[in-house]
């Protein structure tokens, strides 16, 4: 059994339910673009190269109950391979609580590349129950583009680097108002240099790593975004905070 989950800030309470969870990671009305993150607590965004090295049974429930609600799930290609990603398809109870709410049964994945190396023929395609959506660039390889095209959306959006306030106009016109992104490092700084990012879910997790793992943004150049703590939960020695752009 998980450790359970208990909010710190800013009302005290003891052994939140998914109920209780889902209420703490509400997405507001508007058009929102988060990202979700886990970081090792000397800045450590993978281990042995990959993010789910760093989480815990809490971390991962939560990982899982962030998709609930979303609209749409945005990645990028690398962290997709890396991390060997499937089709976007939630699990029964997430179904049910979705079909609720007048909500479909499982949010769109939308997938950001600027090679579109991808396989066409994987389950990440092949077993989507909503066809994805595919973003890339203009200089983007026209023969992939092509393969591509027969199972997924792909749009152009950018010449070398895709225009990532575009991405979240274009997935809220197809009524994807609420976006949650799980990273990676290279997609999330360049949401913060393109200045889209509205907020961060970040996992710290209670272990010193050193090495050479990246942080969970990278970009050529700063972007310093302040942010506002918005709550604040404990599993055991990890944290699970929320930060919001003021």
């Amino acid at each position: 059994m998980s450790e359970s989950v208990d909010r710190l800030w800013p009302e005290p309470a003891q052994n939140l339910d998914d109920e209780d969870l889902l209420r703490a990671y509400a997405f507001p009305r508007e058009p929102w673009l988060r990202m979700n993150f886990i970081s090792s607590i000397d800045g450590a965004a993978t281990r042995d190269g990959l993010s789910g090295g760093l989480g815990d049974d809490a971390d991962r429930r939560v990982f899982d109950l962030l998709r609930r609600p979303a609209h749409a799930v945005l990645v990028a290609a690398g962290t997709v391979r890396a991390e060997g990603y499937e089709a976007m398809r939630l699990d029964p109870a997430s179904v049910a609580w979705r079909t609720e709410r007048q909500l479909p049964p499982h949010p769109v994945f939308a997938i950001v590349t600027r090679s579109l190396d991808l396989d066409a023929r994987s389950p990440l395609f092949a077993d989507a129950p909503v066809r994805p959506i595919v973003y890339t660039v203009a200089s983007a390889p026209e023969e992939r583009r092509t393969v591509l095209d027969r199972v997924a959306d792909v749009m152009t959006l950018g010449d070398d680097t895709v225009d990532l306030a575009s991405v979240v106009s274009d997935l809220a016109a197809r009524g994807h108002r609420h976006v949650h992104s799980e990273g990676g490092p290279n997609l999330f700084g360049t949401a913060l240099a393109q200045g889209v990012v509205d907020e961060l879910c970040l996992t710290l997790a209670p272990t010193l790593d050193g090495g050479t793992a990246r942080r969970i943004a990278a970009s050529t150049e700063a972007s310093p975004t302040p942010m506002r703590l918005v709550s604040a939960l404990r599993a055991g020695d990890e944290l699970l905070l929320r930060y919001r752009r003021p």
